[in-house]
This record gives structure tokens, sequence and C-alpha cells, in this order.
């Protein structure tokens, strides 16, 4: 059974899988590797480090001859950081989490396909207004950070789905194989943004300890919290905390995040831990779909199993309902 192709037709790619632009992970090989296996890869542009990114974009922009983007924070990065990106001519653009209006511009400008994540229907309103070219319904079991109001994927989807038609929709939040694939086409997206399965990768630029935590890790090792961006002293907005596995510095800390934010010297101890690789207080960032993620693939091969176990997971369904493949 083929997949759908509407949004494949959009950026001409095989697949509807797409890399989420997690910052510090998704950069230029990871990205290159998803598209060439007939998916879209993003390059995570993060908090806007600029040299950074120009290395990322450009290892993107030599390793594939497929379509491929860039996606950033809404609230973190400048107009000047996505007119430089533009630069390298990327197929699409993702931006999350904040007020997309500023950003939004010069992507539309540039008549760039804009990608925009919504963790609420109000942000899809918006996502809308600004002229989104793909609205991405993120579910609270997604990893890393995201909306704190608790909309579950399985909800969430067929609701923005709904109401941003004709606007293709990706699925988001603990999806991590085909079967999740599978569900998110049947609940009306029109396709995937995969993260943390993404991470079990070689081209992931991901420390093999977090790796393993991964690998090893269960869904209900994972907590959303803001305490590793207060330790961190990251300017994370409040509304949008992080989903990572637990870890000593989370059980130390849980529920005293103000207290945390007054004590100087609490931030300064974790800062030194985190500077000399303490596993007990580094965050592994990890949906509740760990559990799914058994080894490591490469990912351009990931594309394709994943692609293929939706296909084989909407023909099983189509026989337990009777209906005709």
């Amino acid at each position: 059974m083929p997949l759908p192709a509407t949004f494949n037709e959009l950026f001409s790619i095989e697949h509807p899988i797409v890399l989420a632009p997690m910052g510090g992970a998704s950069g230029g090989a990871l990205a290159a590797a998803v598209s060439n296996g007939g998916g879209l890869g993003l390059i995570g542009g993060g908090r806007s480090d600029l040299g950074w990114l120009e290395r990322e974009l450009a290892i993107a922009a030599e390793r594939t001859s497929r379509p491929w983007g860039v996606g950033f924070l809404s609230w973190a990065a400048g107009v000047p950081t996505v007119e430089r990106a533009l630069e390298y001519r990327p197929h699409a653009v993702m931006l999350s989490f904040g007020d997309p209006t500023a950003l939004a511009a010069p992507v539309k400008r540039a008549g760039v396909p804009l990608i925009i994540q919504v963790t609420d229907l109000d942000e899809a309103r918006q996502a809308l207004k600004v002229g989104a070219d793909v609205v991405v319904a993120q579910g609270t079991e997604a990893g890393g950070h995201g909306g704190g109001r608790g909309r579950a994927t399985l909800p969430f989807v067929p609701v923005v789905a709904d109401l941003a038609a004709p606007v293709p929709v990706l699925a988001a939040g603990g999806i991590a194989d085909g079967r999740g694939l599978a569900a998110a086409l049947a609940l009306g997206a029109a396709g995937v943004l995969i993260g943390t399965r993404f991470l079990a990768t070689p081209e992931a630029l991901i420390a093999p300890g977090a790796v393993k935590a991964i690998l090893e890790g269960s869904g209900e090792d994972t907590e959303r919290s803001r305490l590793l961006d207060i330790a961190r002293g990251v300017p994370w907005p409040a509304r949008y905390p992080g989903r990572a596995i637990r870890n000593a510095f989370l059980d130390q800390w849980r529920g005293r995040e103000e207290e945390l934010a007054g004590d100087q010297a609490a931030r300064d101890a974790y800062e030194a831990a985190f500077a000399r690789g303490d596993e007990s207080v580094m965050p592994v960032w990890a949906s509740e779909a760990i559990d799914l993620i058994t080894e490591v693939v490469s990912a351009a091969d990931l594309v394709g199993i994943i692609a293929r176990e939706a296909a084989a997971a909407l023909r099983a369904a189509c026989r337990h309902s009777g209906a005709s493949a």
C-alpha cells in the first residue's frame, strides 16, 4: 500500500518523514542523511550560534542533492540569522515555540515553504494567519521542549488537521516507528516530524552516554520540567518545559524551581558538573517513545524502515477492519 503523496509532492520527497530540527543534535550530516533516505532533513538552528549554523548548513548542502531545510526557535532567533540561512538555499524553514511573525516574513519573501510547529490551537491559528505552508501539531509526549498545557498527540493532531485543512499537518510527539506514522496518517496528518528516534543514529551530534541512556530507557523514565533550563541559565519561555530522562539532579530539585532560580551556588555547581561531563546532571532530551528505540541505525536506512513499517501497519489495519488494501 503506497503512502499518501500530498506532503511528499510539496517537497518532492519519497516518504512523509521529517527530521525534527533538534538544536545541537540535528546537524548537517544528519539532515543530509535523512534527505538521502527519502525524507526531509532539517538542521536545528537552536539559539542562533551563527558559526555552528553556517558550518552545518554547508555540510547539508554538500552532502545531499535532495530537499533539506533548517529550523529556528521563534523566541530566540533573529531575522538576520534566518536571512543568512536562506542564502544557503534551503528547501524549507521551520519555526517553533513563540510568535513566528517576524521570522516568517523573510521566509515568505524568499518563496521558501514555511513550516510552523504548534502546541495548542491558539498557536495553530496564528501559524495559519502568518502563512504557514505546513503545520506541525506537537503533542506533549515529545522529547525536548514543548507545550506545557498537556495536549496529547492522539487527540491533538486531528483537531489541528481539521482546523488547518487544506494546509497539510504533520504529527509530532511520541512517534518512533512506522506504527506511529501509520497512526498519524489515520488521524488525518500528512506525515510525521520525528526527533528522538533520530538521536540513535551515527549521524546525530549526541554524546555516546546519551545514546546509551535512550537505548536503555523507558518512557516512564522521562518527565517534563523547567529545572534543566534554570540550572543552565537558558531563558526558555516558562510555557515550554523540556522532556528529558530523569537523573539525579532532577530528583534532587523536583518541585523547587523557584528555589533553584535563586540559588547561585547550586547553579554554579551544576555548571561545573556539566562542564566535566557528569552524567548525573546532563540533559538527555527524549520522548515517551524511547521504549521503541533499541538499536543504532543509520539515518538514511531508518527513513526507509519507518516507511515500510507504516505501509505494513496500514495493510494490517485494512485487513482487521475488513477494508480492501
